[in-house]
Order: structure tokens, then C-alpha cells, then sequence
């Protein structure tokens, strides 16, 4: 019998968060779900946080299912980017962290312009502008009695694994997505630390993925039933890192799609481009497993329609998604319009009102929830399309496949909708790539399998079920479609109409 490992990816979304324990060995590559959980924020006196603590309860009851259905030999955590916890002198969180959606970071961008040089933090960091980096978020928290009673910040994977461990660190993909992170070094920067204010021993100490950051504690032991020692790795805890890790792909001329409440679409190099038309264009470089760049932009992703079908259901107007899928894969592609990178779909809200107006200043407007919905994917669809373009001229990386991974990767008219829109073939799945690359980095870490990232993405695609799609449609549709979203706004267009369901 050929020997495997056994281990647990905790993997955590903006919206859920999954305790999957996944066996691993040459040519085995199995996951199961021991638990899954929502991940909903709450908004106390008017500021929205993440539930930090309700996260380490299904985190506890989820290694307790993994450990009743066999040994455990690593655990690993991954999570969304920029957020953080503040530990005070006593190694104790001081209040939950802030939800990167909150709307104290209104604004911070016009107060960073006139505070710093952009092209240089750029250089530095080679991040995007975008107001809820951990850097803007800081920035909004100066002068606060928490950051000035803090001793430590850890983003949210590195406090959860804390709580595991006891153990402070700073994963360096996760690190990467702050601002403040030297990303041609990958350490944290002194001086952009120094503006805040701040002191740099604040920021832990940064690791690699595959580090072992320490073993799990003898209360978290006792809760679980996990052997006290068992290793916690360090992998891609940023989620989209883990999720490029899980891409099946077979040669280097690969774009991904990590698709969920996000949407973060980008080519994998090997150093940074850190050029000023690269930060005119908005790209991002964030730092990757095994010395890698995961060269991206961030869309806004399903998150549209998960906020269209939570305000459905508010109004008693909810239809199961496969039904609305089917209906919206039955209207006219292209017709309805918006521009999926805008910030107006930030916010939670009544989704359908904001997309019904942006769609009326580009041409018609949608009625009914189908059309919503097909005008969500094909804005999607086209924002897909024009990032890889994109970011293709700044890398001088040719594409020749794209690979949608995540839980988007089931939405087969969105799969498809991108392979026409691209102009390229799609390869969709595995649905937990996040998972299946924190399992990946921590059997490798264990010794389980051996390899670079073409070894473990080999297994991938060996074992995994995947779905292809090949571009159809007329081309000039999507050349029409983006000329028509891109071309100036009238000003004089406006909508009274309301979004009914037929």
C-alpha cells in the first residue's frame, strides 16, 4: 500500500470557511470536508468586523471531525488578505479585527496621495491602490487607543495559527498584500512602517510557505483531540496563494482566475514588475509559494451576485441559483452592462438597484433578475478578458490557457462566457484549489511528496476532475461589447426602472 500523509487545510473565504482533510501521496491526492461554516460579519456601533472568535469555533469543531476520523499530521490555515488582529502586551487580541469592507477607508486614498509617493511605495511594494490595504487601513486607524496599546499585528491566518501555536509570524504571501512589504526582499519595509508611526517590531518576524511555525498547544489538544505537537505549516495563507497553487496547470503559459466572492485574475512569474505603466494600470504583485509573483488584478467577482440573491431573499423574491443561471443563459449575450471593477459594488446593499443604474449609463437596463444575472457574467466575462490582455502587454507573458479555479470554476455559464469573452480555452477546477494547495505545501513540508511546482500541480491534474471549455460565439460581439462599456458615460442617461422578478 503506497504511503500517504494525512493533513488538514483550513481554508477560510469572505463568506465560509472549510475544515477539509485531504490524503496525500505519489499519485494520491484525496480531500474530504470534515465541516464547513459560515463567515458573516457583524457591525457593532456602526463599525463592521469580522466574528474572529466564531471563526476559531468552527475551526476547534472541525479538527475535532478530522481527528475522529482518523491521525492528523500537520494542520495549515489560509484566508482573504489585508485584515488583522492587534495583540496588546498580554498576548491578548484587543477587540476584533475590522472587515476590509468597512467604510473608515473612505476616502484614504486622496489622504496617502498627498502623504507619500505613490510611484515609489509602488516600487516598493509593487501593490495596487486600493483603500482597504492593510496600509490604508492603518493609516485610517491612526491616533486609535487599540494601535497605540498594540504590541503585535498578525494578519488572520498568522492570529488563528497564534491561537494554535502560541507561536507569532508573518506568512510572507499574506504579508505581501499589506503595503508594507518590501516585495523584491520580502520583508517588511522600515520605512513605509516608520510613516505610519509605528514600530517595525510590531510586524512578526516573516516565513516562507513550508516553514513549520510550532505544534498545536495542549488546551487546543484537549478541545480537539489532536495530538499535542502536531505541526502547523505555514503554506500560501493567503487563500489566492494557495488557490495558484492549486492550479493543474501543464506549462507556464497559464492565466488563472481564482473565482469566488473575489475574483482575482493573474499570471504566476518569477520577480515582480514593478514599472510605473504597470502602476498606472492597477496591477498588483503579491508574493507566491516557492519564490514566485502572483501578477494580478482584483475584480469584484460573485460577490455581485451573492449581494443580488441575499437582497432576493430579503424581499421573499428568492430563486434556487441553477434555475437563475438557466434563465440568464437563455438571454442575449453581451446586452446588459457594467463595469465589474467599480467601486460602487464594494458596499453590501441593494445590489440589483446599484447594477440596474450603472447598466443604464452604458445602454440598456436589466428587468428582471435573469437579466442580472447574464449582465453580472458577461461584465465579469469582459473584466476578465480586459485584465489578461492586460496584464500580458506589462509581463511580456503570452497566455494560452486560462484556469478558473474556486468555486466559481462550477459556474459553467461563467466558465464558458470567459472562454468566449478571452478568446482562449478554459480549463475549470478544482473547486478547493485553496485547500488542495495548503494540503500540497504542508505534504511537502512533511516530506509526503517531493517537488517544485510543476510536481505537485502534475498531481493535480492526475487526479482531479476538470472541466474544459473552448471559445465560441462571434468575437466581435465581446470587441463591441468592451468598445461600448469603455466609451464615455452619458450623463444625461438616467433610470427610474425597477428590477422586477418574472
Amino acid at each position: 500500500m503506497t504511503p500517504t500523509t494525512r493533513v488538514v487545510a483550513i481554508d477560510l473565504g469572505a463568506s465560509s470557511g472549510r475544515v477539509i482533510s485531504v490524503r496525500v501521496g505519489p499519485g494520491i491526492l484525496e480531500a474530504v470536508e470534515e465541516h464547513r461554516f459560515p463567515n458573516e460579519p457583524v457591525t457593532v456601533a456602526g463599525t463592521m468586523h469580522w466574528d474572529v472568535l466564531r471563526l476559531m469555533h468552527g475551526i476547534e469543531h472541525g479538527l475535532r471531525r478530522a481527528r475522529l476520523a482518523g491521525p492528523v499530521d500537520a494542520i495549515a490555515i489560509d484566508s482573504w488578505a489585508v485584515d488583522y488582529g492587534l495583540l496588546g502586551a498580554d498576548g491578548r487580541l484587543l477587540g476584533n479585527p475590522v472587515h476590509y469592507r468597512d467604510d473608515r477607508t473612505v476616502g484614504i486614498l486622496e489622504r496617502l496621495g498627498s502623504e507619500l509617493d505613490a510611484a515609489a511605495v509602488y516600487r516598493t511594494t509593487g501593490l495596487q491602490q486600493q483603500r482597504f490595504n492593510t496600509l490604508g487601513q492603518l493609516t485610517a486607524s491612526r491616533g486609535s487607543a487599540q494601535l497605540a496599546a498594540a504590541r503585535r499585528l498578525l494578519m488572520i491566518p498568522d492570529l488563528l495559527a497564534y491561537w494554535l501555536t502560541g507561536v507569532e509570524s508573518a506568512e510572507v504571501t499574506n504579508a505581501s498584500t499589506t503595503q508594507l512589504f518590501d516585495a523584491t526582499r520580502r520583508a517588511w519595509d522600515p520605512e513605509l512602517v516608520a510613516h505610519l508611526g509605528l514600530p517595525l517590531e510590531l510586524f512578526p518576524v516573516a516565513v516562507e510557505p513550508g516553514t513549520v511555525i510550532g505544534g498545536v498547544l495542549p488546551d487546543v489538544a484537549r478541545r480537539t483531540g489532536i495530538d499535542p505537537g502536531t505541526p502547523v505549516v505555514a503554506v500560501g495563507s493567503h487563500d489566492t496563494a494557495s488557490a495558484v497553487v492549486g492550479v493543474p496547470a501543464q506549462n507556464p503559459d497559464f492565466a488563472y482566475i481564482s473565482c469566488g466572492t473575489w475574483s482575482l485574475v493573474g499570471l504566476e512569474l518569477d520577480a515582480p514588475v514593478l514599472t510605473d505603466a504597470s502602476r498606472e494600470a492597477n496591477a498588483t504583485n503579491e508574493l507566491g509559494v516557492d519564490g514566485t509573483v502572483r501578477y494580478l488584478r482584483n475584480t469584484m467577482g460573485l460577490w455581485m451576485l451573492q449581494e443580488c440573491q441575499r437582497h432576493w431573499a430579503s424581499r421573499g423574491e428568492s430563486v434556487p441559483l441553477d434555475e437563475l443561471l438557466g434563465r440568464a443563459g437563455a438571454e442575449p449575450v453581451a446586452t446588459w452592462l457594467v463595469d465589474a471593477d467599480d467601486e460602487q459594488f464594494l458596499a453590501p446593499g441593494d445590489m440589483p438597484g446599484r447594477i440596474a443604474r450603472a447598466a443604464g449609463e452604458h445602454g440598456p437596463v436589466p428587468q428582471t433578475p435573469a437579466q442580472v444575472v447574464r449582465c453580472i457574467l458577461d461584465s465579469l466575462a469582459l473584466a476578465y478578458r480586459r485584465s489578461i490582455a492586460r496584464l500580458q502587454e506589462l509581463s511580456g507573458r503570452e497566455v494560452r490557457v486560462v484556469h478558473v479555479v474556486g468555486g466559481g470554476s462550477q459556474n459553467a455559464l461563467l466558465c464558458q462566457l470567459t472562454a468566449d469573452a478571452c478568446r482562449l480555452p478554459v480549463v475549470a477546477g478544482p473547486t478547493e484549489a485553496a485547500a488542495l494547495g495548503n494540503a500540497l505545501v504542508q505534504a511537502r513540508a512533511l516530506g509526503a511528496i517531493a517537488g517544485g511546482l510543476p510536481e505537485l500541480r502534475a498531481l493535480l491534474a492526475s487526479t482531479q476532475p476538470l472541466r474544459f471549455h473552448q471559445p465560441g460565439g462571434d468575437p466581435h460581439v465581446w470587441a463591441d461589447a468592451a468598445d461600448r462599456l469603455h466609451a464615455p458615460r452619458n450623463p444625461h442617461r438616467t433610470t427610474t426602472q425597477k428590477v422586477r422578478l418574472t
